[in-house]
């Protein structure tokens, strides 16, 4: 017998009984609790303790025999009258079967047998499961009850929760009766009982865990016990997710079987609360089972008795394993249909579309699209973008019509744009390739115009894409060339830039204009010859917007960049605290991460590292929360920017440790991570690789355009490890600056001349009239020859020279 834990007062209430017994007076006890809390064992602890001359008569009751006329005072008399006793009263098997109502003279009759037992012993009937009697056995009970005064009787019974309704009456106005309501066992209890079980004190988490999934019911606290010793569960060191697997058996074997075989309508409506999910309407899980409100009510109350949902409203389980244990009851076949029943009950009591389409996401029918759509739509509102992706996902999966799956995929990007950068991507991918015509495709891109998408050469692809097809057009829509032009300007692209020029030059200074301005604003500032051109051009972006204006976007990310490029940080930092504004704004999690890794970038160059450390990181947060994987390495690369200039290489080195350079990240996002790979292996000693690091940072961006020093000082890195390699010619030549933009420049040189060459070409320039070869050239420029040479070529051909000897006078001393 499982020990009697937590049962020190019940005793006490039966002691006092056995001395009321002892002194010839009557007690009448009711056992009270759910299924499982001990009941049983509790009333065979008190039969043995009874006193040597008592006599005992014991029944079991059980629903199959309630329609026997008696069957549990058949149980009680049948061992004494078989034995040989012969009470004065006798019990009429044949009244019994033949009349199943109690009539007076077999009442009558059988209280004189009872009083006759007692003349020699005291007598105890211990009656277990008494709500499972007959009814005339119930009557039985409580006409012998209620006439026990100064008669040695004792009558012990366990019941569930509460005693049938006339008999609770009855009992209760009796003074010698006594109701002892069993409580779960306490936490302490609990432990003690798993120590005892498992030979060994439990872990307190395990004592815990096991206190949470029993909720304190014996039988299945010992049905879980028993289970993981089976399992080898160690007390010492258990793995919950074992114990919490061997919970849920426990449960179904002990509770919900007992339901299952006892009460189908209390098990079928836990089984639809299960299904349908927490906070469920008990009104719609009535609908469901097709019961009446009465049923459903007595249902509702079993339940509630047995421990595993509360009374509510609203109703919720107790234990949320006792869900899981319930479905795993469940085959998946029924499982579908009764989710697809209770959406549809839902769709047409018009509930809210997110609870319809979580079941939705568990069937295969095709008919709750539109519902996953409002879904979707209502998720975004609250900013549950998981949940919004999910019910988009599901819609795409069960639709075949063309137009309702390029409207998904629209949708499902948007969201993505706040979710998932990458996947966003994606998306765009697929809604060019799916549209019907350019403008379509344009005016769908739209709506996934982000500046954070042009980190990736691949994120601007489509972009890029869509605008040369609407420039190639005979009359292009003005706002999606505009916009989509400008996203390929940020990123060095530049399809259909002239048309777009033209165009915004000849409209109104909207705000597509405005985007595509910030966006020349940041090509000219990178290309270093026009910085004045550039930081009107940034101005321009920057203009105040209108209502009908979309919040910021690729003109004040441009102009940012300009007018951080072009020397202008403070007016810079006031275009970045605007797209940061917007972005909150207009909940924008790209162009939140994007504004705060603006602003590390000229919180570096005004030489603020520690703001500029702590913007970045933050935008790796906010990077990594949006999936954006170009965005993230870029911030921790501006991260361990900051910690170099603090003096801090090891953590800096630490951060980037495991950071690989994405094969699609914008060119200037390769320079920078080379750039900070250079740092720390300068740091460290290591000069020769930190000058190819630094070269090839250099090459990267000259191939780009990006000719301006203030993007990325390579240059000067450049030259410092050349002069710790001892190499002080190559460190001066390198360390030049490439020559002045015509609106500064002094006329040293002849200005045709300037105009002609491009940066790269005038870096040549400089080298081969040092007196060096092609091949040193090369070198000094990590290039290869046969690129030299074509340079070379190209600057012959524009100055009209033959060869190197007139080069000087070409380009003056």
């Amino acid at each position: 017998m499982a020990p009697l834990l937590h049962r020190d007062r019940e005793l006490a209430v039966f002691r006092e009984a056995l001395d009321e017994l002892r002194a010839g007076r009557p007690t009448v006890a009711a056992i009270l609790g759910g299924n499982g809390m001990g009941k049983s064992s509790l009333l065979g602890a008190m039969t043995e303790m009874l006193p040597p001359r008592s006599l005992v008569l014991r029944a079991r009751c059980h629903p199959s025999e309630s329609h026997f006329a008696y069957g549990m005072v058949r149980q009680l008399f049948d061992p004494v009258m078989s034995a040989g006793e012969r009470p004065r009263g006798r019990f009429d098997h044949a009244a019994a079967d033949d009349d199943g109502a109690a009539t007076q003279d077999l009442l009558i009759s059988l209280f004189h047998m009872t009083r006759d037992l007692v003349a020699e012993q005291p007598v105890v009937i211990a009656i277990d499961d008494l709500s499972f009697a007959d009814t005339p056995s119930l009557r039985w009970f409580s006409y012998i009850a209620r006439r026990l005064d100064d008669l040695p009787v004792m009558m012990i019974a366990t019941l569930p929760g509460s005693p049938p309704a006339g008999l609770g009456t009855d009992l209760a106005k009796l003074p010698y009766a006594r109701f002892v309501q069993l409580r779960p066992f306490c936490a302490t209890c609990t432990a003690d009982f798993v120590a005892e079980a498992l030979g060994a004190p439990p872990d307190v988490e395990l004592a815990a865990l096991c206190h949470t999934l029993s909720q304190g019911n014996p039988l299945v606290l010992r049905q879980l016990t028993s289970r993981m010793r089976q399992a080898r569960i160690s007390p010492g060191e258990p793995d919950p997710d074992q114990v919490l697997e061997v919970g849920t058996a426990a449960l179904s074997a002990t509770v919900l079987e007992w339901l299952h075989d006892h009460d189908p309508v209390a098990y079928e409506l836990l089984t639809q609360l299960a299904v349908m999910g927490p906070d469920t309407d008990v009104t719609v899980a009535a609908i469901l089972l097709s019961q009446g409100e009465p049923q459903i009510r007595q249902a509702r109350r079993a339940l509630a008795q047995a421990g595993l949902i509360t009374a509510g409203p609203p109703v919720r389980f107790h234990n949320p394993l006792i869900r899981t244990a319930v479905l795993s009851r469940i085959d998946n076949q029924t499982r579908l249909g009764l989710h697809e029943r209770g959406a549809a009950l839902l769709a047409r009591l018009g509930a809210p579309a997110a609870q319809t389409a979580e079941h939705l996401m568990l069937t295969d029918s095709d008919w709750g699209v539109p519902v996953l759509r409002r879904a979707a739509t209502e998720a975004v509102a609250a900013r549950e973008y998981d949940d919004a992706t999910r019910y988009l996902r599901r819609a795409l999966a069960c639709s075949d019509d063309p137009a309702t799956i390029h409207e998904l995929t629209l949708q499902l990007g948007t969201v993505e744009l706040r979710h998932d950068l990458d996947a966003c991507v994606r998306h765009a991918e697929t809604l060019v390739s799916t549209a019907p015509d350019p403008v379509r495709r344009a005016r769908s891109l739209l709506n996934l115009a982000s500046p954070a998408l042009v980190a990736s050469t691949v994120g601007v692809r489509p972009f890029v894409t869509v605008a040369h097809e609407l420039a190639g057009m005979a009359d292009p829509p003005r706002e999606p060339l505009l916009r989509l032009t400008a996203q390929g300007v940020l990123s060095g692209y530049r399809a259909g830039l002239r048309r777009s020029v033209r165009m915004a030059s000849s409209g109104m200074p909207d705000s597509a204009a405005k985007e595509l301005a910030g966006a020349l604003a940041a090509m000219v500032a990178a290309s270093g010859r026009h910085p004045g051109t550039a930081r009107r051009l940034a101005a321009r972006a920057c203009r105040e917007r209108s209502r009908r204006d979309r919040p910021a976007g690729t003109g004040l990310v441009g102009a940012a960049l300009a007018f951080g490029w072009t020397g202008r940080p403070e007016e810079a930092l006031a275009v970045c605290g605007r797209i940061l504004q917007d972005a909150r704004t207009w909940d924008q999690p790209d162009l939140h991460a994007l504004g705060l890794l603006l602003r590390a970038d000229i919180g570096h160059r005004r030489g603020d590292s520690d703001d500029s450390l702590r913007d970045a990181l933050d935008a790796r947060e906010g990077a990594e929360r949006i999936g954006a994987r170009v965005l993230t390495t870029a911030a921790r690369a501006c991260g361990a920017r900051a910690l170099i200039r603090m003096g801090r290489t090891r953590d800096a080195a630490e951060l980037v440790r495991e950071m690989t350079m994405p094969a699609d990240a914008h060119p200037l996002i390769k320079s920078l991570i080379l750039e900070v790979q250079g740092l720390i292996a300068a740091a460290a000693g290591d000069h020769v690789t930190a000058l190819s690091l630094f070269l090839d940072c250099g090459h990267r961006l000259s191939a780009r355009g990006i000719t301006n020093p203030a993007c990325l000082p390579w240059r000067a890195h450049a030259a410092k490890a050349y002069n710790a390699l001892g190499e002080h010619t190559a460190a001066r030549t390198i360390a030049a600056e490439p020559p002045a933009s015509p609106e500064h420049a002094p006329d040293a040189r002849p200005a045709q001349a300037q105009i002609l060459l491009t940066p790269a070409e005038q870096r040549v320039v400089e080298l081969v009239r040092q007196g060096m070869s092609s091949m040193e050239v090369a070198e000094r420029l990590c290039l290869s020859k046969r690129t030299i040479d074509t340079h070379l070529g190209r600057i012959y051909r524009k100055l009209g020279i033959r060869g190197r000897h007139q080069l000087a006078a070409a380009l003056g001393p």
